[in-house]
């Protein structure tokens, strides 16, 4: 698989751009990601959202589903993808650690 290197860190990577291993998860990670997602800022509400995706999936082993996501961080579909321009699955698990989602294409 790919390597990453970011501000002194190193990520390895799947063919999507995912991390392989949540626990390489750092704040490089997200800084990288948000820069190739287009996201200016990392605001409040990315964050509230991206500890509730690591959180999630810490307890569960998967990523949550979409209305999951948006019913527990109150957060509504379009919001997120105001948040996370290229969708809670491709961004917001992305820029979270988290393995690429299942049905995610």
């Amino acid at each position: 698989m790919a390597m990453i290197e970011f501000k002194g860190k190193s990520f390895e990577i799947d063919e999507d751009g995912f991390l392989l291993k949540f626990e390489d998860w750092g704040p490089e990670w997200a800084e990288y990601v948000k820069e190739s997602e287009g996201i200016s800022e990392i605001t409040e509400a990315h964050q509230q959202i991206l500890d509730f995706l690591q959180d999630y999936y810490k307890k569960n082993g998967i990523a949550p589903m979409v209305r999951i996501l948006s019913k527990s961080t109150g957060y509504k579909l379009k919001q997120i993808y105001e948040l996370f321009p290229s969708g809670p699955g491709k961004g917001a698990c992305k820029m979270a650690g988290l393995p690429k989602p299942t049905g995610c294409v």
